[in-house]
């Protein structure tokens, strides 16, 4: 819904992890730098951990959108409670090996067959494990069985583990897990963002989607974004996007701390006040002023005289195009509304009766210069148009009469000489 409101091509804050809208933060930079090493040693596990939402499985993703599939083979795989056989059989059929119907020993003896076929076509393989932290005992032992197979002194399989705090826990504290350790060549834990990367986070992944600036977000979101979220990826993208969906519900052009806090308070449970799209007003066309700035037309009745327009004050009203006539329209001074009469504009005759009061004259006068002095300009400029259009036909008369004088005239003189020639022809 938002993404449309605010002209984005797609959801910038979506929970699902995309490599499209990685962002490089410190913490990033290292644990891709740890997962390079390891790629580069061919061998081995590399374990990256990190709280929910750290964005582990984002970095993996990024890593992996940026191999050589030519020269190495991946599979991901997401973990539960997977016992030892369960987790060697989900990672064949994610290689792509047919299992059906095998045993244990069948199982080991097709993967490793894979593994070789794989190493002769000069392609390594690579194993990601997401949510090591499921994973029993049992089961991170098989994975350290399936690193064991080489060929010519190479390993066959690389492995990448990557799970919450809990595991890494659990990997240095197990006894039964020495040898494991031991294969274990990087190692880094994802900590959340910091305070001042925030905010390019959030430009970062606007922008990914389209975003050019609307809305506009003001610098004091940032820290109570921080604030809210601790940092964490996951977290600034749940909380952005109630964010941005409030902003179009209330058709917001700007993000600032009250539009957060209203959201903030929506979360915990609290009654929150939407405010109301701001709408344009609705015009009022009967408080309109009369539309004294519009161009004059020609009236479709009769020809004005030039002699009577030049006089303001011919009580005949002017027709002006799109509008009403200027006796109907009512004019707004500055403090009310005083209706123009067809009186108005025609000069008032002598009285006999009684001088009226001033003060009741004084307002419906006050109005009156103004608009007689418009009025005025008004019916110089048509008879100034009038008398333009009245010379140049003049002149377009002439033009037809003396044509129409030399057609005649040549008409003429050719029939006479016709007529010499044919007595001419008698004659001889």
């Amino acid at each position: 819904m938002y993404e449309e409101f605010y002209g984005l091509k797609s959801r910038p804050f979506q929970l699902t992890p995309d490599p499209h809208y990685y962002f490089e933060s410190l913490t990033h930079r290292k644990a891709l730098s740890y997962l390079g090493y390891g790629l580069a040693q061919g061998e081995g596990f590399i374990v990256i951990t990190g709280d929910v939402g750290a964005g582990k499985t984002t970095l993996v993703s990024h890593l992996m959108a940026t191999i050589d599939r030519e020269r190495l083979t991946a599979a991901n795989i997401v973990t539960t409670a997977l016992d030892s056989k369960d987790i060697v059989r989900v990672a064949a059929d994610n290689f792509d090996i047919d299992t059906e119907n095998m045993d244990k020993a069948q199982l080991l003896s097709a993967f490793e067959e894979f593994l070789h076929s794989e190493a002769r076509a000069g392609r390594r393989c690579l194993l990601i494990v997401d949510e090591s932290q499921n994973l029993p005992t049992g089961a991170l032992e098989e994975l350290r069985m399936l690193s064991n197979f080489q060929l010519g002194g190479q390993a066959l399989l690389q492995i990448f583990l990557l799970g919450q705090p809990e595991f890494r826990d659990t990997l240095q504290k197990s006894d039964r897990l020495e040898q494991l350790r031991q294969r274990v060549i990087a190692h880094h834990h994802l900590e959340p963002m910091e305070a001042h990367e925030i905010e390019p986070y959030i430009t970062h992944r606007l922008s990914k989607s389209g975003w050019s600036g609307r809305p506009k977000i003001t610098s004091d979101v940032f820290a109570l974004l921080f604030g809210e979220t601790g940092g964490v990826p996951r977290k600034i993208n749940t909380l952005m996007s109630r964010v941005l969906l409030m902003g179009a519900v209330e058709h917001a052009e700007l993000i600032d701390q009250p539009l957060v806090g209203r959201v903030l308070a929506d979360l915990n449970g609290e009654e929150v006040d939407i405010a109301e799209p701001e709408l344009e007003p609705e015009i009022d066309l009967s408080k309109a002023k009369s539309p004294l700035w519009e161009k004059p037309a020609r009236s479709a009745k009769k020809e004005a005289d030039p002699e009577q327009l030049a006089d303001p004050a011919v009580p005949e009203p002017v027709a002006v195009e799109n509008s009403t006539p200027i006796a109907a329209e009512a004019v707004q001074s500055e403090h009310e509304v005083v209706p123009l009469r067809s009186v108005d504009l025609v000069a008032e005759p002598v009285s006999t009766e009684p001088e009226p009061d001033p003060e009741q004259i004084a307002q419906p006068v006050a109005a009156e210069p103004v608009m007689d002095d418009a009025i005025t300009s008004r019916l110089d400029s048509i008879a100034e148009q009038l008398s333009g259009i009245e010379s140049r036909m003049d002149g377009q008369e002439e033009s037809l009469h003396r044509v129409l004088t030399m057609l005649v005239d040549w008409v003429e003189s050719d029939i006479q000489s016709k007529e010499s020639h044919v007595y001419a022809g008698r004659a001889a």
